[in-house]
C-alpha cells in the first residue's frame, strides 16, 4: 500500500519536477463517429483492420471505460478543448448547416488548450489540423483561438476528396481557402501533422498538435458533386488490403476501408516521433469523439458499438463510451488496460500539467488529471459523471448508471460490471438507489459560481 501510495505521489508531482526543456510534446488525435465496436481491441468479432491502432495499444495503455462528455460532434470537441460540459460553456447542440458551422459556436469567452499552452514556462507551439466544427466566424477560427497554424475544414463533415460542406469549399490554411483537389483528406491532415512536428522538432519547441480526423464520419448526400452516389470513400489501397475492389458496393465494407485507411495515416503520424527520436519525450492520446450512428439510416448507420446499447446522440452507453488510447514511453506502462472512470474534457487538465501551465482562476473546469490513473491503476480521477443532450440524460456513478430518453421517462437503472450492454432494468428492484443516484444528478447540474456569473 505505502508503494501504491508513493507511486501516486510522484505521479501528480510530477509535471511540476520538469525543467523547461524538458516539457513533452502533447498529440491528441480524434476520429470522427468510430464505433466502440469497430475495433477488435474491443471487440473480437470485428472485421476491420486496425494494425497500427493496435500497435499503438501494445506500446501504452487502453482505456475501457472512456467517455466523450457529449454525444455529438461539435459539442464533444467543445468539451475537450474547454475541460468543460456543455452546459457550462454553452454549446450544447450540434451546428447545423453553413450558416451555424460558419457561425460564433463556441463562446469567445472560453479558453482553450491552446491559448493556455501560450502561458506556459516556456510556451508552446501549436497546431490544428483536420475537423474543427466548434464556429468559424470571424474571431472563432483556429488561428483566432491560440492555434498557431491550421489545415482543416470549418464544418461537421466534408466529401474526402472534393472537400466541400454542401454547396461551399470547406478546406483552410490559416483562414484562407485551400485547394488540393482529388486527395484524400486522412493523406492531408496526417502530412501537415508530421509536417509540423518535424518543424518544430527541429526548432527544439515544445509543441502541442490537435489532429481531428474527419474519418470515419458517414458519407452526406448535399456534399457530393452531381452525379456521384452517396457511398463510403476511401483509396483503392485501402481495399486493396482486404483483397476487395474499389468498386465494392457493401456498405460495411466500404467503411471498413474508411478505418483502415485512417488508421494509416495515425500509424505514419505515430511513426515520425520515433523517426525524429522523440517518441519518449511525447505524450500520445487518441479517442474517438462519440460513438457510432445507430439511427438506422440504410448504408450509413454501419459503424458498430457492440458490446454497448444504442449509439451516437443517444446518451446510452454506445453513444458516450468511445474508444481510448495513451502512449508516453517510460511513463505509461505498454501493454495496461485501465477500467477507470475517465473522459474528455480531463485531456485539458492533462495537456496543462505536463506543459507546467496554470489553469485560469475564473472557471470551473469539469476534467481532473488523468495521468495518476494512466500511470497507476490504484488511482480514479473520477466516481460519477452527468449528461444531457437534447432530451436524454445520464448519470453514471461508478458501476451504476440511470439513463432516460425524455424528462418525461422514469429513469432505467444498470449495473455495468455486469450489464455493459445495458439490457436489464434494475429500476423496479433497487428504487432507493435510482432515487439516490436521480438527486445526485439534480445536485451535478451545473450551476455558475460567483466567478463565471461575474464575468
Amino acid at each position: 500500500m505505502r508503494h501504491c501510495w508513493l507511486i501516486l505521489v510522484l505521479s501528480i508531482s510530477y509535471s511540476h519536477s520538469l525543467s523547461a526543456q524538458d516539457r513533452p510534446n502533447i498529440l491528441i488525435i480524434t476520429v470522427d463517429n468510430l464505433g466502440y465496436g469497430d475495433l477488435q481491441m474491443y471487440n473480437a468479432k470485428s472485421e476491420i483492420k486496425t494494425p497500427h491502432l493496435d500497435k499503438f495499444a501494445t506500446q501504452g495503455v487502453r482505456l475501457t471505460s472512456f467517455y466523450t462528455a457529449s454525444p455529438t460532434c461539435t459539442v464533444s470537441r467543445a468539451c475537450l478543448l474547454t475541460g468543460r460540459i456543455p452546459q457550462r460553456h454553452g454549446l450544447t447542440n450540434q451546428l447545423g448547416g453553413v450558416a451555424g458551422n460558419y457561425g460564433i459556436g463556441l463562446s469567445h469567452d472560453e479558453i482553450l488548450i491552446p491559448q493556455i499552452l501560450k502561458t506556459a514556462p516556456t510556451p508552446y507551439a501549436t497546431a490544428c489540423f483536420g475537423k474543427w466544427n466548434i464556429g468559424f466566424a470571424n474571431g472563432s477560427r483556429p488561428t483566432e483561438r491560440g492555434f498557431d497554424e491550421f489545415l482543416g475544414h470549418a464544418s461537421g463533415n466534408m466529401d474526402y476528396y472534393h472537400h466541400n460542406y454542401r454547396e461551399k469549399h470547406d478546406l483552410y490554411q490559416g483562414t484562407e481557402e485551400l485547394h488540393r483537389e482529388g486527395e484524400y483528406a486522412s493523406d492531408i491532415f496526417s502530412a501537415a501533422a508530421i509536417d509540423f512536428i518535424t518543424r518544430k522538432t527541429k526548432q527544439k519547441q515544445p509543441w502541442f498538435c490537435y489532429l481531428p480526423f474527419n474519418a470515419p464520419h458517414f458519407p452526406t448526400a448535399g456534399n457530393k458533386i452531381r452525379g456521384e452516389p452517396n457511398i463510403w470513400q476511401a483509396p483503392d489501397w485501402a481495399f486493396d488490403s482486404y483483397d476487395w475492389s474499389p468498386k465494392e458496393t457493401d456498405p460495411r465494407k466500404r467503411y471498413a476501408a474508411v478505418v483502415t485507411a485512417v488508421d494509416r495515416r495515425i500509424g505514419d503520424v505515430i511513426d515520425s516521433l520515433d523517426d525524429l527520436n522523440i517518441a519518449d519525450n511525447t505524450f500520445v492520446f487518441f479517442m474517438s469523439d462519440n460513438g457510432a450512428f445507430r439511427l438506422n439510416r440504410d448504408g450509413l448507420d454501419v459503424g458498430i458499438n457492440t458490446p454497448l446499447r444504442s449509439g451516437g446522440v443517444t446518451c446510452w452507453e454506445g453513444g458516450l463510451r468511445v474508444p481510448a488510447l495513451a502512449r508516453y514511453p517510460g511513463h505509461i506502462k505498454p501493454g495496461t488496460v485501465r477500467n477507470g472512470l475517465c473522459w474528455s474534457p480531463d485531456l485539458l487538465i492533462a495537456t496543462v500539467r505536463l506543459a507546467g501551465a496554470k489553469l485560469p482562476a475564473d472557471r470551473i473546469y469539469d476534467g481532473k488529471n488523468p495521468l495518476p490513473m494512466l500511470i497507476d491503476n490504484n488511482s480514479y480521477p473520477h466516481h460519477s459523471f452527468y449528461f444531457e443532450y437534447r432530451t436524454h440524460a445520464a448519470l453514471r456513478r461508478h458501476h451504476r448508471k440511470i439513463v432516460r430518453e425524455n424528462p418525461d421517462q422514469a429513469w432505467k437503472l444498470f449495473d455495468l460490471s455486469r450489464d455493459i450492454s445495458e439490457s436489464h432494468n434494475l429500476a423496479d428492484q433497487q428504487p432507493v438507489i435510482v432515487q439516490k443516484l436521480a438527486g445526485e444528478f439534480q445536485w451535478k447540474k451545473p450551476r455558475l459560481n460567483e466567478t463565471e456569473q461575474s464575468r
